[in-house]
C-alpha cells in the first residue's frame, strides 16, 4: 500500500481503512488496508463484499476528516451487507492530508528499508522505527510494516527470466543480474536489470533480511561468486539451480572459500519446492512458492530427501 499512498497524496488527501478487528476468519488479515486517493483506488479488505461500501465512507472522510470505524457482519448496523464466509471484521477509516508527518516518516522508513511501526487512533498517529518504543494508548490500532521484499535472480536463461518476471508479478522489488550480458534488458516489465559484475551488483542492491536470492545461470563462477556474496549476508533465502550430483562439489569449493557452516545451512539446493515441473515457469512456480514458504515459515520447507 506504501506505493499507493505515495501517489495518492502527492495529488492530495488520501482516504486510510484499516482492518482492525477480525473475528469467524476473513478472506484478509487484521492491518489490511485500503488506499484512496482523488482519483485512486488500491487494495482490498474482503472478496468484493464491503469494499464498494468502505469507500464510500472514506471519500466521505476524505472530505470532512472525520475517522470513522466500520462494523460489517455481527453487530453491523447495515445487516444487508455480509460478507459470505460470516466473517465480522471491523475497519478504521482515516483522513491523511497530503502534508501528514506519519505517513512522510512511513514513506521515509520504507525508502531506508527500516522496520516501521504505525500506530492511529484516526485522529492522531506515529510512525517510527520498530526500534523505538512508542506505546499504544486506548483506541489506538498498531501495525507492523517491514521493508519491501526484494528477489535478485543471477542468470540469464529462460528459468532465469521466469523466476525474475513471476517475482515481480508476485509483488518482489525485482532485478535481474547478468554480468557482461546484452545491453538491452529483457522485456520483463517490473523487473530491474543490472550487468555488471557480481560484486559491483550485490553492493549497489545490498542484501538485507527482506531480500531473497534466487542463483539460476549457467555460469559456474558466476554461480560461485553470487553465492560468495549471498550466503553470509542477511539474505534469508538463497537458492541455487543445478544438479544434485554436482551439489557436493559446489559447497566443498565454498568451505574451501571460508563460507561457514551455518551460512551453508541456509542454501536450498537444488532451489524450489519439489512440485516436479522442469519448465522454465514451472520451476519459477516452485521457487517464488519456496521463497514465500521462508518468509512465513511454512512446513513447505522440509528438506528434498
Amino acid at each position: 500500500m506504501r506505493p499507493a499512498l505515495a501517489q495518492a497524496l502527492a495529488r492530495g488527501p488520501a482516504g486510510l481503512a484499516t482492518i482492525v478487528s477480525l473475528g469467524d476468519g476473513g478472506p484478509r488479515p487484521v492491518g489490511a488496508q485500503m488506499v484512496f486517493g482523488a482519483e485512486s483506488r488500491a487494495g482490498f479488505l474482503s472478496g468484493g463484499c464491503i469494499e464498494a461500501d468502505v469507500e464510500a465512507h472514506a471519500r466521505t472522510c476524505m472530505a470532512d476528516g472525520r475517522p470513522r470505524r466500520l462494523v460489517y457482519g455481527e453487530g453491523s448496523p447495515w445487516p444487508d451487507i455480509r460478507l459470505l464466509c460470516g466473517a465480522r471484521v471491523e475497519i478504521l477509516v482515516e483522513r491523511l492530508a497530503s502534508d501528514d508527518a506519519a505517513a512522510r516518516d512511513l514513506l521515509a522508513l520504507a525508502r531506508a528499508r527500516v522496520p516501521a511501526i504505525w500506530t492511529s487512533d484516526g485522529e492522531r498517529r506515529f510512525c517510527v522505527p520498530l526500534s523505538d518504543e512508542v506505546p499504544a494508548w486506548p483506541g489506538a490500532f498498531s501495525r507492523r510494516f517491514d521493508p519491501p521484499p526484494r528477489l535478485v535472480v543471477f542468470g540469464g536463461d529462460p528459468t532465469a527470466l521466469a523466476v525474475a518476471s513471476l517475482g515481480a508479478q508476485s509483488g518482489f522489488s525485482t532485478t535481474l543480474v547478468r554480468p557482461k550480458g546484452p545491453i538491452a534488458p529483457p522485456p520483463l516489465p517490473g523487473v530491474a536489470y543490472r550487468r555488471d559484475d557480481v560484486a559491483g551488483a550485490v553492493a549497489t542492491i545490498g542484501l538485507d533480511a527482506w531480500t531473497a536470492v534466487a542463483v539460476c545461470g549457467h555460469d559456474e563462477e558466476v554461480d560461485h561468486q553470487a553465492l560468495l556474496a549471498a550466503l553470509p549476508s542477511a539474505a534469508p533465502y538463497v537458492g541455487l539451480l543445478g544438479a544434485r550430483r554436482r551439489l557436493g562439489a559446489r559447497l566443498d569449493r565454498l568451505r574451501a572459500a571460508g563460507i561457514a557452516e551455518h551460512d551453508l545451512a541456509k542454501l536450498r539446493a537444488p532451489i524450489g519446492l519439489d512440485l516436479g515441473g522442469k519448465a522454465p515457469f514451472e520451476v519459477a512456480v516452485a521457487v517464488i512458492g519456496e521463497i514465500m514458504a521462508a518468509r512465513h515459515g511454512q512446513p513447505a520447507l522440509a528438506r528434498r530427501p
